[in-house]
């Protein structure tokens, strides 16, 4: 399943969706994940109101199932849940390995139901969490 990640440095979950100077793609499962690509935005980020400004993040992350940012406005994170895209706010900025880290440990167990929707974005669908089938 591919996560997005909005953030300034690459390495943390620090920024607000609309004004992320980049967006980093992850692909993770239960075993593992790798870098997928790194999307890199322009000046004139903080310009509120400017809707132009989240159609390049949007695209970047139209393949991923979760988005993990800062903030995300009202009108962002209408598009993003109108794309299947379970955005997640992070209190306090945390380092995107540690999250990835997290989220396999997670994917080994038992994932909660938001989660498991979220792997049917991704065509992940012939998982067995105990009794709980997903079939396509």
């Amino acid at each position: 399943m591919k996560i997005a990640f909005a953030t300034q440095d690459k390495e943390r979950v620090d920024a607000h969706f609309g004004w992320a100077k980049s967006i980093v793609v992850y692909d993770v499962t239960a075993t593992g994940y790798q870098f997928v690509e790194s999307f890199e935005f322009g000046d004139k980020l903080e310009e509120d109101g400017d809707e132009d400004k989240l159609a390049p993040k949007l695209e970047a992350i139209k393949d991923c199932a979760i988005v993990y940012v800062a903030a995300i406005g009202g009108s962002g994170a209408a598009r993003v849940v109108a794309m299947k895209i379970h955005p997640i706010k992070v209190p306090q900025p945390e380092v995107i390995k540690d999250i990835l880290d997290k989220l396999q440990v997670v994917l080994q167990g038992t994932p909660p139901p938001w989660l498991r929707k979220a792997l049917l974005k991704d065509g992940e669908r012939s998982y067995n969490f105990e009794e709980d089938e997903v079939t396509p």
